[in-house]
């Protein structure tokens, strides 16, 4: 008895076929398909997008798809999750306030060295100089303090400008996350991560240690003294910081949000800062769109637009 031929897919069908397809995103290879434990579909990717907008300001491109997975997959290991969906319904659903931290975390980039962009620090030993001469305490904001190399590369500008003593200087150390930050508190660091300091700064501010897993740096107290340290969202409705300030660095920060965001967190800034007050920027970065706040004077360095002229 001959058999019936299949029937061809409704027209609803051939719909569901193509909704359930464009939903799980392609990986970028067979490997990487095959690596994938977890389901990573559209709809998760546009829900890790809100609520790190939503929480942190960040801005996630679509070609951050897998970075996204890559690194919240570690978090569904650790957590014990078995979906992407589980694992967002628990953080927006459960108050899971622990798990927030660590997709935070997860999420935030944090690459950095000692005196990166090194065109800024002869800026700010200049800038340090000025100020001394009508202030003798100096308040800096390092807001993307991240493992510590940006603002303990701050505190050895200002202590190598005014080596027989000068005004008294804090730097406030803050970031997101919270396991960088607590790396920049200890201070510690090993050869690798010192090698573009100079070595007589590095035997001035250091302290060369052996450990079983070789030779560490430690910042010697003397400098660490200058710093303190605690996490800012800079989406916070309030953020505890004492002004005014005399600098700000928010360098390779403002990358990671969209322009509206960036202005409303330039506009805080700006009644923080002493009128001669400077603010620095990353090498990527431009605030033309808020050129009624800030003004450039050239290296990515700002002043505020009042001082125009």
């Amino acid at each position: 008895m001959p058999t019936e031929p299949p029937k061809p897919p409704t027209l609803s069908e051939r719909l569901a076929s193509i909704r359930q397809a464009s939903n799980t995103l392609a990986p970028a290879t067979a490997e990487d398909a095959a690596a994938r434990e977890f389901v990573f579909c559209v709809a998760d990717f546009e829900r890790v997008r809100k609520l790190i907008y939503d929480k942190a300001g960040i801005s996630l491109s679509p070609a951050k798809q897998d970075m996204v997975y890559s690194r919240l997959a570690r978090r569904l290991r650790a957590t014990g999750m078995k979906s992407f969906k589980q694992y967002l319904d628990h953080l927006e659903f459960s108050r899971g306030a622990a798990e927030w931290e660590g997709f935070v975390n997860a999420l935030t980039t944090n690459l950095t060295s000692f005196f990166r962009e090194p065109h800024h620090f002869p800026v700010l030993s200049q800038h340090l100089r000025a100020v001394a001469e009508k202030r003798r305490q100096i308040s800096i904001w390092c807001c993307a303090a991240s493992t510590g190399e940006e603002p303990y590369s701050i505190a050895i500008t200002a202590a190598d400008t005014f080596p027989n003593g000068g005004p008294h200087i804090s730097v406030l150390c803050s970031d997101l996350d919270t396991s960088v930050l607590a790396t920049a508190e200890k201070g510690v660091y090993a050869p690798d991560r010192v090698d573009k300091i100079p070595l007589e700064q590095l035997k001035r501010y250091f302290n060369k240690s052996v450990t079983p897993e070789g030779n560490v740096y430690g910042v010697k107290p003397e400098l660490r003294q200058m710093l303190s340290f605690r996490r800012i969202n800079l989406l916070d409705p309030v953020w505890p910081v004492r002004g005014p300030l005399d600098v700000i660095f928010c360098r390779n920060v403002m990358i990671y949000f969209d322009k509206p965001t960036q202005y409303k967190i330039l506009a805080r800034f700006a009644p923080m800062l002493q009128p001669d007050g400077l603010l620095f920027a990353g090498h990527s970065e431009s605030f033309l769109h808020a050129a009624d706040l800030f003004h450039s004077l050239g290296k990515t360095v700002y002043a505020l637009a009042a001082r125009r002229g």
